[in-house]
């Protein structure tokens, strides 16, 4: 029997191993003895790799939740449908009607299409939408519409009873009948609205991100931490199976000591700048202007402000509070990374002079010399050109999206014999992992294409195809239930908030930005 030698080098192929080869082989002889012994090389050279990486290709556990205490019916609410409300929405159960017509549409048109499939194949989550609140009164009549849209396996589309729609979001969550609340406002809002919730009982799963300012990260935190609520931020890409295998490649040092890492985002269309499509039902007698405001500074009526909010610091949090924080959770999952000890910026308006005064093009440095190594964050809205997340250490690097793959450093100490040998070649991967994609996903706009190749828009579970959002808000209810804390928690929000802030304080106010740990105070 086949042996490998005490440093688990191949064992070579001896007379034994030609007679077994010209045996099994008595048609094709020679010829087929070096097809046999090509492949066993392989196969040998392939197991000398995984006995030194120690890697699966099983899908990483993610999230384990204890039995639910009860199995009552959860009653939702609703604050803002507007695009990402209605996702979340949908997520919990309740698609507008149009939305699955469009659906149904394409999936006749292109077999690929598996967004109808998928959303049917959803677990029933056991909860209502029972109550929706936006100040534009054309996307509360629309949330109302998909309150009542049961839409799922077993239901033939029956029609439920639909949503109480209240004017004011403090109307909402005094409704002792709404027992958990989604927030997906304009960012101004998200803290204050948050805290109110859960001072009346309410959990709480909102949008990132969290807090419009560093003040407001710290007095959600004691408010959550005081009421005893089950929070969630809105981060789907915790439920990324690709994110949980490359945590378990850092956990088994497979890429050595880490010295930097580099995240970035890239695209090049008016929606992925924030170049929203103004409703051409939105007017001053359809919008409450001033209840949009609220502790925003008081300004004339303005679409472009409305709809495009996120182009303007007075509403958004730019692309540290949106697009940075998406990244820096992942690195957050995969590392524990927590707050940084220093951060720089820079960046500035250089594409769409559009009026906005949140940059379109923004570089964030991040330092952490208690780990030995920087966390660098680098951003453009008008260019296409992907670069991905990359985690870089002394014997290997890591290439992390929906999937992931890891590559030996040419100079590595750890895998020197390997590379010498022609066991690892530094150009192609050592491990790679695909969850199991077997259909190309059908998204159709750039917008959808970037969100989808970062794992935030579907992941797998068992070969399967999930909506990330659909198993963010199944996690949070499923917490609820249970009783526990889910993986965005305060917690790990606040450590986000934080860290955003940061870069954006740095920006604003061009200087480097220090975190006190023992104070909690930044400096």
């Amino acid at each position: 029997m086949e042996k490998e030698n005490q440093h688990n080098h191949p064992a070579k192929l001896g007379r034994r191993d030609v007679l077994k080869g010209l045996a099994t082989l008595p048609v094709l002889g020679i010829l087929g003895y070096g097809v046999w012994k090509k492949e066993r090389y392989t196969n040998l050279k392939n197991k000398e790799l995984s006995l030194e990486l120690d890697l699966g290709y099983e899908p990483p556990m993610l999230h384990p939740i204890p039995p639910p205490k009860d199995s009552r019916t959860i009653r939702l609410g609703i604050i803002g449908y507007g695009g990402r409300g209605e996702h979340l929405v949908r997520a919990a159960g309740f698609a507008h009607p149009s939305v699955i017509d469009e659906w149904k549409k394409g999936a006749k048109e292109n077999k690929n299409d598996k967004r109808y499939e998928d959303y049917l194949a959803q677990e029933d989550l056991n909860v209502v939408l029972a109550g929706v609140c936006d100040v534009f009164t054309v996307r509360s009549k629309r949330a109302m519409e998909a309150s009542a849209n049961i839409h799922r396996e077993g239901t033939d589309g029956k029609m439920g009873t639909p949503a109480k729609v209240y004017k004011n979001y403090k109307e909402l969550l005094a409704d002792p009948d709404i027992d958990a609340v989604i927030i997906a406002t304009p960012d101004h809002w998200h803290a204050q609205m948050a805290m109110d919730a859960a001072r009346a009982g309410k959990h709480v799963y909102v949008e990132k991100g969290m807090t419009k300012t560093v003040e407001e990260a710290f007095a959600l935190r004691k408010t959550v931490e005081e009421t005893g609520i089950v929070f969630q931020l809105g981060h789907q890409g915790r439920q990324t199976e690709s994110y949980a295998k490359a945590r378990e490649v850092i956990q088994k040092n497979i890429l050595g000591k880490i010295n930097l890492i580099e995240v970035c985002t890239n695209r090049n269309d008016p929606n992925g700048a924030w170049v929203y499509d103004i409703h051409p039902e939105a007017s001053p007698q359809t919008i409450d202007w001033e209840q949009f405001l609220g502790p925003a500074p008081k300004v004339p009526f303005s679409l472009e402000r409305f709809f495009r909010w996120r182009c303007w610091w007075d509403y958004g949090t730019g692309l540290s509070g949106d697009l940075l924080t998406h990244e820096y959770d992942a690195m957050n999952q995969i590392l524990e990374l927590g707050i940084p000890y220093s951060a720089v910026a820079s960046g500035g308006i250089y594409f769409y002079k559009d009026g906005r005064d949140v940059p379109d093009v923004f570089q964030a440095v991040y330092e952490y010399p208690d780990r030995d190594f920087t966390l660098m964050y680098s951003a453009t809205l008008a260019s296409d050109r992907q670069r991905g997340k990359v985690i870089m250490g002394h014997d290997g690097y890591m290439e992390v999206s929906d999937n992931l793959m890891v590559y030996a450093d040419p100079e590595s100490t750890r895998y020197r014999d390997l590379i010498d040998k022609g066991t690892i070649k530094p150009e192609n991967p050592i491990f790679t992992y695909i969850p199991g994609r077997k259909n190309v996903d059908a998204v159709a706009s750039a917008t959808e294409q970037y969100f989808a190749k970062r794992g935030l828009l579907y992941t797998y579970r068992g070969g399967k195809r999930y909506d990330t959002t659909y198993l963010h808000i199944k996690e949070w209810i499923d917490c609820i239930r249970a009783g526990i804390q889910p993986s965005c928690n305060i917690q790990q929000g606040f450590q986000e908030a934080i860290t955003a802030h940061m870069a954006t304080i740095a920006l604003r106010e061009n200087r480097k930005v220090y975190w006190d740990k023992d104070k909690e105070k930044v400096v």
